[in-house]
């Protein structure tokens, strides 16, 4: 059984969950930018609900939607919210993404997503598990072309990926007017090659702002950007 995942101002507990807390979701819900001051955030496939509690920690927004299909996931989901210091601003639904943009009339000023995606990462000698993986992501098209019914005009989209797959999501992003403003490289260390892009997605057409996290001088000896990114959440930071 998962342990409860402890950060410094709230408690997850993830053993309902396929996805663990990781690295991946910490820095996108510390970097994702909250310069539009957002009311309303949405969390697309929240798992544990992580990212929307971080939002709610770093934000005022008054009201944070959250959206997990998985039914395990989302009882955990509800759990983590109803235990945490702002229950009053965050709200879980069991929907599919379809069927959520169908009924939702309202506009979001920030959405965030950390999707599943099927890497060589999590290859296994169980082919029946790496295709159930594989089909049960997200489908980047279906993401972008959700996102970009949901968000507000001047919303901002921020989004995890594996680096390779940064090209082709810009491209699906750029098919339903969402263009890139920020991007983060992430490296484990300074001679690794980048693993992950973060990305914030506006309407908006803009020079790309591209910075470059390192994690690790040498194991568990972080590096000054890493720590300050993330320590208003981890304990030991």
């Amino acid at each position: 059984m998962s342990k409860p995942f402890q950060f410094k101002e709230f408690t997850v507990q993830q053993d309902q969950c396929a996805m663990k807390i990781g690295t991946d979701s910490v820095l996108l819900g510390a970097w994702t930018p909250l310069d539009t001051n957002p009311f309303a955030v949405l969390d697309i496939g929240a798992g544990t609900g992580v990212l929307s509690l971080m939002l709610a920690q770093r934000s005022n927004a008054g009201v944070i939607d959250a959206l997990e299909i998985d039914e395990q996931a989302y009882e955990q989901c509800v759990d983590n919210f109803e235990t945490s210091p702002w229950a009053d601003r965050l709200f879980c639904y069991h929907a599919d993404l379809a069927e959520f943009v169908e009924e939702i009339e309202d506009k979001y000023e920030l959405i965030i997503s950390n999707p599943p995606f099927y890497s060589e990462d999590y290859k296994t000698n169980n082919d029946q598990r790496d295709l159930a993986r594989f089909t049960d992501a997200l489908p980047f098209d279906h993401l972008v072309d959700s996102v970009s019914k949901l968000l507000s005009k001047d919303g901002i989209f921020s989004v995890v990926i594996p680096f390779k797959e940064e090209v082709n999501f810009i491209n699906l992003a750029s098919e339903v007017k969402l263009f890139p403003n920020k991007i983060l490289h992430v490296k484990g260390s300074d001679t690794s090659e980048i693993k992950r892009s973060l990305l914030a997605f506006s309407f908006r057409e803009s020079d790309i702002k591209i910075d470059t996290l390192i994690i690790e001088t040498a194991r568990h000896q972080y590096t000054d950007d890493y720590i300050n990114l993330t320590k208003d959440f981890y304990l030991k930071m």
